[in-house]
């Protein structure tokens, strides 16, 4: 992006020069151009045409005198736009994909659009095609989206608050029930508090994941603003700072939607183990001395009650208190499950597991399935989707359906060899949970209602309340 003292090279020339040596107006300087460089489009004087030809990524340029250059040169073609890539910084931001809209440098274009046919280079795109570039209304847009963005922010602080709050009252209640059992009891004491650090620090570590997004997606949409305010009349780098714009509010309201969809914080009770209180209030002693200095029986029970008990109580999260857990967590690991296309950090919003141990995810974030081997978890293949996936189930062992609830349809996509669409449920309201049942298929909308549809996509019906008249969930 061009910096510095802005000229008006049209009004100039017609003064001083025909025209004006672009390095030297860039400097506030008014220098005839004598020579053309056919590859930057733009006139050097004697001077500034030694330092062009001394970079090295100028070194192959072709340059002609200013008098082998056709008349109106120097004004048919608009200059490259200046910004750099993001993935490649070495290069600009000078091609332009039409079947995708959307703007990179060559190396991108190589990479990500080679099929595509309609590919041009910015400058001799906007020579010869009409482009009107607005950017007020996609700058009401950026404002908007930062303001959704800081209330999102402004809301995911104050659960933490919420959530810290709460783990002070927990193990307040905690060490409260622990005098009332006994000095004795600090073992279980220890253990009740290092479960509900764990829960806590599990959660808080969700809030600062969504955290970290909302304000890398902020940071973005602010950047895309400063620039769409400060653009000059290069239309070029109008155009690019426009496209780059419109990426960012897309990927922001994605964001922005699934921050609502997604819970912040699990309602998390401490239920204390009253039994433990129980049997100490009818023990008399604990135990009865005897001139042998042996332990009695019933000293032995209540010595085995306590080491059976693993915490002073249960950590529940919706308000109820269950006898066993039916599952425990043994260990976890992390594995790297990002692909060179992937543009965005993985966000997986949904897996199934596949009867040969492969498991299918849903990368929210970069609109993609991802199959992962068995056995040590990399991703062997993938499959682009039309925008962000919520629920993906199995459908049979060459088979998995997904929903894609912006565009309401379910996807069916075949496993067999190359991941790939095979086909497509369209549905009238914006699907996000999936079950597959009896050779059919149970879709959830954003309230609370399911409907059954046919693998075929014919609905067969719809409930929202359950035998008793109660909401059967809510989203």
């Amino acid at each position: 992006m061009a910096t510095g003292r802005q000229i008006d090279t049209d009004m100039l020339s017609d003064e001083i020069f025909d025209v004006l040596c672009s390095m030297c107006t860039n400097d506030g300087r008014n220098t005839e151009g004598k020579k053309y460089c056919v590859h930057c489009h733009d006139y050097f004087c004697v001077r500034c045409v030694k330092v062009h030809s001394k970079v090295p990524l100028c070194a192959g340029h072709k340059v002609l005198d200013k008098s082998q250059v056709k008349s109106g040169t120097s004004k048919a073609m608009p200059r490259a736009p200046a910004e750099r890539c993001d993935r490649h910084s070495h290069k600009h931001i000078d091609m332009y994909c039409q079947n995708h809209d959307n703007v990179g440098c060559s190396t991108c274009m190589a990479v990500d659009h080679r099929l595509c046919k309609d590919t041009f280079y910015i400058p001799e795109f906007i020579q010869n095609n009409t482009y009107q570039v607005e950017s007020r209304d996609l700058q009401t847009k950026l404002k908007e989206i930062a303001k959704t963005l800081e209330k999102q922010v402004d809301k995911f602080k104050l659960d933490k608050q919420r959530l810290l709050k709460r783990k002070a009252e927990i193990l307040a209640d905690i060490r409260k029930f622990r005098q009332e059992i006994n000095d004795q009891l600090d073992k279980l004491e220890k253990s009740s508090i290092d479960e509900i650090e764990s829960r806590v620090k599990c959660l808080e570590d969700r809030i600062e994941d969504s955290l970290k997004q909302l304000l890398a997606t902020k940071s973005r949409i602010r950047s895309a603003n400063d620039k769409l305010t400060s653009t000059n009349t290069n239309h070029s780098e109008v155009f690019v700072n426009v496209k780059m714009g419109e990426h960012a509010v897309n990927v922001a309201n994605k964001y922005i939607k699934h921050a609502k969809i997604k819970s912040t914080i699990e309602n998390i009770e401490f239920q204390p183990d009253r039994t433990i209180l129980t049997q100490l209030e009818q023990k008399k002693t604990l135990g009865t001395l005897s001139e042998q200095s042996t332990k009695t029986a019933d000293n032995l029970f209540l010595l085995t009650q306590l080491e059976q008990k693993k915490t002073l109580g249960t950590l529940s999260e919706q308000h109820t208190k269950t006898a066993d857990n039916l599952f425990q967590i043994k260990g976890n690991q992390s594995y790297y499950v990002k692909v060179k296309s992937d543009n965005n950090s993985c966000d997986i919003m949904s897996a199934c597991c596949m009867e040969d141990g492969t498991i299918i995810l849903a990368d929210f974030s970069n609109n993609k399935l991802k199959r992962l081997h068995s056995y040590n978890y990399t991703v062997t293949d993938y499959c682009d989707l039309p925008d962000w996936p919520y629920q993906v189930c199995m459908i049979n062992n060459t088979q998995v359906a997904v929903t894609v609830p912006s565009k309401k349809k379910v996807h069916f996509i075949s496993l067999e060899r190359n991941m790939k669409t095979t086909n497509k449920i369209n549905t009238d309201f914006d699907c996000f949970r999936l079950a597959y049942a009896n050779n059919n298929l149970y879709i959830s909308d954003s309230s609370s209602t399911v409907y059954m549809y046919t693998l075929s996509g014919r609905k067969i019906r719809k409930f929202s309340k359950d035998q008793s008249g109660h909401k059967l969930f809510d989203i």
